[in-house]
């Protein structure tokens, strides 16, 4: 009989895993820097080229004429080279006008910007994609409110089409301007970082409810259209559940939304309100904080945060509410999908004149038809 041959099971060598990830992540951080090099040298080369052409238009006296011929001789001679039409050297002339020296990125500036800048704020400038900036430049005037944008696209990964998103919602005024007591109950730079994840208000577009509408309507229609909720949630927002169901002492309680924030390391619960605040509501979130500390938090967790969103909120009620509570919690309103102005909604038609007109067409059509038809068969008849 043949003997079996033993299969030889070699051992992972130890600690074979962390030298993997260790790897996969140097390997990772070479390919984003070396996309975040090209990009860089491709973004200072388009404003080497802006300003050449401007100092010959200033300096020489040439006119526009000039941009159509260098397009096309480019064109010809490295027929190659992309994103050298006419088009774009007028908007590298435009990119060097807007930011015509270094000095423009300028410390005094950049502390403006806030603590969130973890690093040279030239280095974010250069690093932002040519597509971005000429959206920037071309949407945002304030170089402040530009600046901010910058950052937050680094930051956040933003594409093309989720910047104008973020620019038309104005969330540059939004961010950070939730009323919260966490300067109160959170160390620094805890404190500062869970505000400026705060919004206020939070925009909720993208959802059409009536004006009857129950607050569990709210909550399934904000998880239908959880990537957007997310998005204009922020950077960092993990999604733990809905309902999320906790039993403390015997008794079952249900959280409307749990989150985890994975950069403030800590629980994000969020409590969904029709209407106005109420100060009770405040309470109820502060013993939601506590359980959630006391069944879910670990101990390498950072404290609990409440978010309590309401459609309106009286600021003083809201301020003078969190001084007596001991859980970080903020408060900001919401807005669904914005009405039209009184003037311009006069000047819609309604949906009944619309039905209206739209039956007097038919009737009008077939009526034609049938005339048409009558003529027709006239016609033949003499025939």
């Amino acid at each position: 009989m043949k003997k079996r041959s033993k299969k030889i099971i070699k051992k992972q060598p130890k600690n074979f895993s962390l030298l993997l990830k260790e790897i996969k992540t140097r390997i990772q951080q070479a390919q984003a820097s070396a996309i975040l090099a090209v990009n860089s040298e491709l973004i200072r080369l388009y404003w080497d080229v802006g300003r050449t052409i401007f100092e010959k238009q200033k300096n020489e006296g040439w006119g526009s004429s000039i941009i159509p011929r260098l397009a096309k001789e480019l064109a010809g001679e490295l027929s190659e080279l992309k994103g050298f039409s006419e088009r774009n050297l007028d908007r590298m002339i435009a990119f060097y006008k807007e930011y015509p020296d270094a000095s423009i990125i300028s410390p005094p500036l950049v502390a403006k910007l806030g603590s969130a800048n973890k690093q040279p704020f030239e280095a974010v400038f250069w690093a932002i994609p040519w597509t971005h900036h000429i959206m920037l430049i071309e949407k945002i005037k304030n170089l402040e409110t530009r600046f901010w944008y910058m950052t937050q696209i680094l930051k956040n990964g933003w594409s093309k089409n989720i910047l104008l998103t973020m620019i038309k919602s104005k969330s540059h005024d939004r961010q950070g301007k939730a009323i919260t007591n966490f300067q109160k109950l959170l160390p620094p730079p805890q404190s500062d970082l869970a505000q400026q994840e705060l919004k206020d208000p939070y925009i909720f577009d993208f959802l059409t409810l009536r004006d009857t509408f129950h607050e569990r309507e709210l909550e399934l229609g904000l998880l239908k259209h959880l990537e957007q909720f997310l998005l204009e949630l922020g950077q960092g927002f993990a999604f733990v559940g809905r309902q999320y169901y906790v039993e403390l002492n015997g008794k079952e309680f249900y959280l409307d939304l749990l989150f985890y924030h994975l950069d403030l390391r800590c629980f994000i619960a969020i409590e969904l309100k029709k209407g106005e605040f109420k100060p009770e509501y405040a309470g109820k979130m502060n013993f939601y904080l506590s359980m959630i500390d006391e069944t879910l938090k670990k101990k390498t967790d950072n404290p609990s945060i409440g978010l309590i969103l309401c459609q309106e909120k009286d600021q003083i009620i809201a301020e003078y509410t969190l001084r007596g509570v001991n859980r970080p919690i903020g408060i900001s309103e919401y807005e669904l999908t914005r009405l039209l102005p009184k003037k311009l909604k006069s000047m819609l038609p309604t949906v009944e004149e619309i039905e209206l007109e739209l039956e007097n067409s038919i009737v009008v059509e077939t009526a034609q038809k049938i005339t048409t038809k009558k003529k027709i068969t006239r016609k033949n008849n003499k025939k």
